[in-house]
């Protein structure tokens, strides 16, 4: 009879320790999860707001005369930006003259 109740006694303490050392991994392991998404959250918030400010569709800056105002993939051309008034964007030398 005493050694079952001792028996008893080491299983329920074996079980005891085995359930703190799992849940103090799942603690590490939430925190660890916590920390990655915070940085994530963040790094994301920054290329929203990079983005949000480097793309306005209805704003092109100005170039000065003999700047390079457009650039040309194949048979496209693309605008950098609009010439200063009085000058135009020379479709051969893709500069403002």
């Amino acid at each position: 009879m005493e050694t079952v109740r001792v028996a008893v006694m080491l299983l329920l303490c074996a079980c005891v320790l085995c359930l703190g050392q799992r849940s103090r991994d799942e603690s590490a392991v939430a925190s660890a999860l916590g920390l990655v998404d915070d940085v994530l959250d963040e790094f994301l918030d920054e290329g929203n707001r990079a983005l949000s400010v480097e793309k306005k569709a209805s704003v092109i800056p100005r170039c000065d005369v003999g700047e390079r105002c457009a650039l040309k993939h194949g048979p496209r051309i693309g605008r950098l930006c609009d010439c200063l008034r009085g000058a135009a964007c020379n479709s051969f030398f893709l500069r403002c003259y």
